[in-house]
């Protein structure tokens, strides 16, 4: 495991506004911590810096691990996936009735490869979304 400094850490989890950069859940509402996750991994040559570093919830740093892309569900073309530090996540995702749904071939590839839409996810969504619902 590498190093990450506390500066570091908190720098990223700031950045991100203390939500997943892949699947936006907040860690407010996460059953377990968020994560720092190296969007380039150490194995294929990504370094230890703010501009390879997302704040990541526990499943789609599991789901992601070191891959950098897969096959487009949509082409079955490779394409890679999506990427914080570079991209907008507005511009590859829309969120609809809680599940999300890839626009462009890297947001397509990410949501089946981090699988953002399983019954357990979208449950999750559900429940941030119930808890930032103000009182009557």
């Amino acid at each position: 495991m590498t190093y990450i400094s506390e500066s570091l850490r908190r720098l990223v989890q700031e950045r991100a506004g203390y939500c997943c950069e892949y699947c936006q859940i907040s860690a407010d509402v996460s059953f377990y911590a968020h994560e720092v996750d190296h969007v380039i991994a150490l194995k294929h040559g990504g370094e230890t810096t703010a501009e390879n570093l997302a704040y990541a919830c526990w499943r789609c740093n599991r789901y992601k691990g070191s891959d950098l892309g897969s096959f487009d569900p949509q082409t079955n073309e490779f394409s890679f996936l999506y990427n914080p530090r570079t991209q907008q996540w507005r511009e590859h995702f829309s969120l609809r009735d809680n599940e999300i749904i890839g626009l462009t071939p890297a947001g397509r590839t990410t949501v089946q490869l981090l699988g953002f839409n399983g019954v357990e996810r979208r449950a999750e969504r559900r429940r941030a979304e119930d808890s930032q619902t103000p009182p009557a």
